[in-house]
């Protein structure tokens, strides 16, 4: 483990580059994948999307699916599903569409759930959606995705030039893509907390690809003679020990909500542990190699005319 902490923070010379074109195909196969399952597959929308009721319970005994399917089943609900959770048998998420239901009658329906379920039972989580409302949450999470996405671009167009803007926009989506096509191939709950995640998870990405970003104009300062393929190399090698030890941090936080954090963490960590080894490698491979289609130190000449250059 020391060995491998001492090579993380050495000076590396490793030739990031040479496979970019061979990340490329990587990327766009699973954007692909991404975008097929998100079309075929869809989500697991959660209550806040979907629209029902949802309530989390826990007893003392081990609890018998089937026992409890049946006590359910006389009431007027939709599509009532058991999940259980964790491994001890003693906890249980009961989830149930409420079509055509106003916020007073879900409220009838949960206690008529209760009413089945005895005074023996605690109640851990109880949540309750109308379907419009969970229409306009999910129109809402969309829109606030797409503005996060355009007020990075834009600050980065401010903070650098349009290139490098475009480079961060192309690396967000890339993210974005391939990190909700990973929620839907797994099947993880998708809700307001996941699109909290997800913007959580721009935010990330962006800021590991703004510290390359100014390191490369730096570098194109410096090294006025190097070529464009070798600076690029050079600049992310720089921050690379940086890039990865605030990966790797985050990555344990992250994991750790998601091993012992509960159901209800479950949907928040797990695009942040994917979100993050996807942004650091487009932060590298998408972001940084796309720059290389651009003839930098002319950009760089001409920061002098752009208003927004050097801000």
């Amino acid at each position: 483990m020391i060995k491998i902490f001492n090579w993380v923070t050495k000076d590396t010379t490793i030739n990031f580059m040479g496979a970019r074109k061979l990340t490329y195909i990587l990327s766009l196969i699973a954007i692909v994948i991404s975008m097929v399952s998100i079309a075929t597959r869809g989500f697991n929308y959660g209550i806040d999307f979907s629209g029902g009721i949802l309530i989390e319970i826990r007893s003392e005994d081990k609890i018998d699916l089937d026992a409890l399917r049946s006590k359910l089943s006389d009431i007027d609900l939709q599509d009532i599903t058991l999940q259980s959770i964790g491994h001890e048998g003693t906890e249980v998420m009961i989830r149930a569409q409420a079509l055509g239901m106003d916020e007073a009658e879900q409220k009838v329906a949960v206690e008529q759930i209760k009413d089945q379920l005895g005074s023996n039972i605690e109640y851990r989580r109880i949540e309750s959606v109308g379907p419009q409302v969970g229409d306009e949450l999910k129109m809402d999470g969309v829109i606030a995705s797409i503005i996060a996405v355009l007020a990075i671009s834009l600050y980065i167009w401010v903070r650098f030039e349009w290139q490098f803007a475009l480079g961060a926009m192309i690396g967000l989506v890339h993210d974005i893509l391939i990190v909700v096509g990973l929620i839907s191939i797994f099947d993880i709950d998708f809700n307001l907390t996941t699109v909290a995640a997800v913007l959580t998870l721009a935010g990330y990405s962006v800021n590991d690809t703004v510290v390359t970003y100014d390191r490369i104009r730096e570098n194109l300062r410096k090294f006025k003679k190097m070529p464009q393929i070798d600076l690029l190399n050079k600049s992310v090698n720089d921050i690379f020990s940086r890039t990865i030890l605030t990966g790797l941090t985050t990555v344990l936080a992250s994991g750790s909500l998601y091993l012992f954090g509960g159901d209800a963490l479950r949907s928040f960590a797990f695009p942040l542990v994917w979100g993050i080894l996807v942004g650091t490698y487009s932060s590298i491979y998408t972001s940084t190699a796309f720059l290389n289609l651009f003839d930098l130190r002319k950009t760089a000449s001409e920061e002098s005319v752009n208003p927004f250059g050097n801000v």
